[in-house]
């Protein structure tokens, strides 16, 4: 079994016929931590879009939890999904219900039919972001920070192995983002991988880890702060 759980090589990314990035080679290991930093629309969120085949690949060789991105079969595409959590910005959390039925909603989609393992799975993910006593509130009577740790609750729910999180600290004040660095940085503790992007520099500072930039169409290894030091003035 390989070692990297994402593994591109030679790819180029693009949004509907724009080429965003080009010649992309980027492997994360199992339970690493990884940040993706850039200008708006310099293609972090494309990259998301790739690694979870919302965007089809037409160009290089990739692979994530042991599928093939190269012409994946849409009948594939989730169960190559199941494997991935995603995380949101904007939370999509489905306002007309409660935390509990938004976290079966997603089960039963996905499959699960037994109410005692249901049952157990949505308690067991809304502990581990300490929101077991919330799962009968509304979205809207949440704060952004707990509608965010519902959401990287829901990421769990299928037991993911990598982490896809798209600006996931982007609505939050900076005492609630550190809460939510701290838990997936704890998820990631645990032996699943992360890919975070971001344009927040202080988290960076605050939180490192491996750092890759997007810019002008390529995508850098970050090997030092010099080198992103710029990267506070983004937009």
């Amino acid at each position: 079994m390989s070692d990297f759980c994402i593994s591109l090589d030679k790819v180029s990314i693009f949004q509907q016929d724009k080429l965003v990035l080009s010649d992309v080679d980027f492997k994360v290991k199992n339970g690493e931590f990884v940040y993706l930093i850039g200008r708006v629309g310099a293609g972090k969120t494309s990259m998301i879009k790739t690694l979870n085949a919302e965007l089809s690949l037409k160009a290089g060789e990739a692979s994530i939890s042991g599928f093939s991105l190269n012409n994946i079969r849409k009948k594939d595409v989730p169960k190559l999904r199941r494997k991935l959590g995603i995380v949101f910005q904007d939370f999509q959390l489905l306002n007309d219900r409660t935390i509990y039925d938004n976290l079966l909603f997603v089960l039963k989609a996905t499959g699960w039919k037994g109410r005692n393992e249901i049952n157990e799975k949505i308690t067991n993910v809304l502990s581990k972001v300490g929101l077991e006593d919330k799962m009968a509130k509304m979205p809207h009577q949440l704060s952004g920070g707990e509608q965010q740790r519902v959401v990287i609750a829901r990421a769990l729910l299928n037991d993911p192995e990598i982490i896809l999180a798209d600006e996931p600290t982007g609505n939050l004040d900076p005492e609630t983002s550190n809460g939510i660095m701290e838990l997936l940085f704890d998820i990631c503790a645990n032996g699943k991988a992360v890919v975070m992007a971001t344009h927040n520099y202080t988290l960076l500072k605050k939180f490192p880890a491996r750092t890759v930039k997007c810019e002008n169409g390529k995508f850098t290894e970050i090997t030092d702060e010099k080198q992103a030091i710029d990267f506070s003035e983004l937009d």
